[in-house]
């Protein structure tokens, strides 16, 4: 079974990703802030993280960061919906330019959970087209 942790501020979205993929037989924990996640990960496995970019304390950008230097090869869907200032654009539209998150898969709020669901096999793909994941069908 694939573990995910799943770490944003906002419990409804925490929820929502939760539900979706315990639909489809993903085991998930939820984390409220960069900190927990962190923690969970360091006491557990987990073959995905769904990280959003813009919460309090610890930036998901940061926690990225931080996760990959736990495991370089971590597939991350990097989450965010807060536009930059005075355009219509996101971090996320920036963050492949950084080495450090090029292999991060973007997928901007709101989504539906088609589009969630494709952003994880995307993910997943990335790391190993030829492991187990990719027999993986949701």
């Amino acid at each position: 079974m694939v573990r995910v942790l799943i770490i944003d501020d906002q419990a409804h979205v925490r929820a929502a990703i939760s539900l979706t993929l315990q639909a489809k037989g993903y085991e998930t924990v939820g984390a409220n802030c960069g900190a927990t996640g962190l923690r969970e990960f360091d006491h557990s496995k987990f073959d995905l993280a769904i990280i959003d970019i813009y919460m309090p304390g610890i930036d998901g950008v940061k926690v990225i960061k931080m996760l990959r230097q736990r495991t370089a090869d971590l597939p991350i869907v990097a989450i965010s919906g807060v536009p930059l200032k005075h355009t219509t654009r996101t971090a996320l539209d920036f963050l492949p330019m950084v080495p450090a998150l090029s292999n991060v898969v973007c997928l901007t709020k709101p989504f539906r959970p088609p589009e969630l669901l494709q952003a994880i096999q995307q993910a997943l793909g990335t790391r190993a087209e030829a492991s187990h994941y990719h027999d993986h069908r949701v």
